[in-house]
């Protein structure tokens, strides 16, 4: 009797950590154990209400069917209108793609502007799904790494110096970043942006935490290039994880082919989603709101962590992490964090997702969630670093 068919190369990639905490964390659940979730970058935020409302108008309707694959014209002009009342740039519907959340406009993006063998820069430490991605694409991970002498931000001399070691095709970069919450300032911005235009790069930026930063706001791309491809989505600052909703930029070059591609990857985005999503550019007061949750959640961590021997931190400009050095107390932060999770209670992410090599000394702790509850997680995790 056949054992069955066996899986792909391609399908090796490594386990997303965060996705194995969240799944053994709901087993304890199961079992009884109460748990302080500050593993996943999920708001703990409901979802707009006028989002809701715009839904349950939708499905009213009674026909919820497919839809142009690029997406409805209406969400991609309000998308378009959105960079010009935030950021100042101008662009035009017709360069804005729907996708199904940001993780199918990587997809999307990586298939139309790479073939395979292509090598992408990307951080280190960096979101663990991009290396995966590339892998499963036939494409090539190149890691720059980040550090405190950057404030864990990369630099276009971090990329030249690699695209001279050996030619780059691509690079992605996010800006606020996961795991750290580190920004791109505009400066550096501008000059990655030059140096892949004049080295014939193309530069996708990930700026899907936007509307998420506590110091200075981010800055898109697109004021410094028209050639780069942003990705963006619904799930961070909108609070519409579950929803499934991202968007692309692309120049017009690219666009039939990511066209040609959504037609047969997915068809079209979720349409009640597309429908829905219209709402949240006119819920501003409600997700700052939630904004501002985030950032006393941040204060209370900045503020307290040091005092539990945890005050090495990756600067948290923006995004709900914080990426914390736990040298003092572990060398192998996967251990560090399973035991965290079986005896005090409290999920986080091993460094190690976000940096194989590096990652053993560090954690990411998400403050996304409700004040009671990352309050709450702050005490169980002094009271178990006390006991040791």
């Amino acid at each position: 009797m056949s054992a069955g068919p066996h899986p792909s190369r391609r399908s090796a990639v490594a386990p997303f950590l965060a996705m194995d905490v969240l799944r053994q964390s709901t087993e304890l659940e199961r079992a009884g154990h109460r748990i302080v979730h500050m593993e996943l970058g999920e708001p703990g935020a409901p979802v707009p209400q006028a989002v809701r409302v715009a839904a349950e108008a939708a499905l009213k309707d009674g026909r919820i069917g497919y839809g142009e694959a690029l997406g409805d014209i209406t969400l991609r002009s309000r998308i378009a209108a959105h960079y010009h009342a935030r950021y100042g740039v101008t662009i035009t519907p017709d360069r804005v793609i729907a996708t199904t959340g940001s993780s199918g406009g990587f997809l999307l993006a990586l298939t139309a502007a790479f073939d395979p063998g292509a090598r992408i820069a990307v951080t280190a430490p960096g979101y663990p799904a991009y290396a995966n991605i590339l892998s499963a694409l036939g494409l090539e991970a190149v890691a720059l790494p980040v550090g405190p002498e950057t404030r864990f931000a990369t630099t276009a001399e971090a990329l030249a110096a690699a695209h001279r070691q050996k030619p780059i095709q691509g690079a992605l970069f996010m800006s606020p970043a996961n795991p750290t919450g580190a920004m791109i300032s505009s400066e550096e911005l501008a000059h990655i942006c030059a140096f892949c235009d004049e080295a014939g790069i193309t530069f996708i930026s990930d700026e899907i935490y936007h509307g998420l930063e506590y110091e200075a706001p981010a800055q898109t791309a697109l004021r410094f290039t028209s050639n780069a491809i942003i990705v963006n989505s619904f799930s961070k600052y909108y609070a519409m994880t579950g929803w499934r909703l991202g968007w692309l930029v692309a120049p017009q070059t690219l666009m039939r082919p990511l066209e040609r591609l959504q037609q047969s990857l997915a068809i079209c985005a979720p349409t009640i989603s597309q429908k829905a999503a219209l709402a949240a550019f006119d819920a501003t007061q409600e997700l700052d709101a939630n904004r501002a949750v985030y950032a006393r959640n941040r204060a209370l961590l900045m503020k307290q962590l040091p005092l539990m021997g945890l005050d090495d931190f990756a600067p948290p400009d923006g995004a709900f992490y914080i990426y914390a050095d736990v040298s003092r107390f572990t060398g192998d932060s996967l251990a560090f964090c399973r035991r965290m999770l079986l005896e005090a209670g409290v999920a986080a992410t091993p460094g190690v997702d976000f940096d194989p090599e590096g990652g053993a000394r560090q954690i990411r702790f998400s403050y996304a969630g409700a004040a009671a509850d990352v309050a709450e997680g702050v005490e169980r995790l002094a009271a178990w670093l006390r006991k040791g």
